[in-house]
């Protein structure tokens, strides 16, 4: 009888096991996530330091860049996503208010010299982002102009867009993206 009260019971070892196991997976997961950010932020260094050497990226390490700039911001769920069938989706990531962004990038090999970015890429993206993708926030980055026609449709289908002058602020470090650019109001429920 005085055995069977001496044991202890199998709850009292697993509980605390449990515990540390918990505790363990989630330190693992936040060094994990730390790591990628500072890989993230020594890519960005790498590659991104001036407009020039930007331009000087083909259209999908680009779209890389823009994922670890996302990623080195503190976005999470950050995926490149971009060629055949990525409708419209370039890089998907949540910012640390927990909106989906979905961004579109395009590239000019010439950057602001280059062909603008015109109101179709708008368009596309547009007829997706939100539908396909559940986005919160639609964003067109370029590395080099937009045409005088986006602005306007930008504000009408509330989109950001994110030129040469834009990214290159970004990529410097000194501020994520949602704080760059300007706020697009919401329309109103009933329209």
């Amino acid at each position: 009888m005085y055995a069977a009260l001496a044991a202890p019971p199998a709850l009292l070892w697993f509980l605390p096991l449990m515990l540390l196991a918990s505790a363990t997976a989630g330190w693992l997961l936040a060094t994990q996530h730390q790591k990628r950010q500072q890989a993230a932020a020594f890519r960005c260094q790498r590659s991104c330091c001036s407009p020039a050497r930007v331009d000087g990226l083909n259209h999908r390490e680009f779209e890389y860049l823009v994922r670890d700039l996302m990623i080195r911001d503190g976005a999470t769920n950050v995926r490149r996503v971009g060629g055949a069938g990525d409708n419209g989706a370039d890089v998907v990531a949540t910012d640390p208010a927990g909106q989906l962004w979905v961004i579109r990038c395009k590239h000019r090999r010439d950057g602001d010299r280059g062909a603008a970015v015109g109101t179709p890429d708008l368009q596309r993206v547009n007829g997706t982002a939100r539908q396909l993708h559940g986005a919160d926030v639609v964003l067109v980055v370029t590395n080099g102009r937009f045409s005088t026609r986006c602005a306007p449709l930008a504000t009408q289908l509330h989109m950001h867009l994110a030129d040469r002058r834009v990214l290159a602020t970004w990529a410097s470090g000194n501020r994520p993206l949602w704080e760059l650019l300007p706020r697009i109001p919401q329309p109103r429920s009933g329209r």
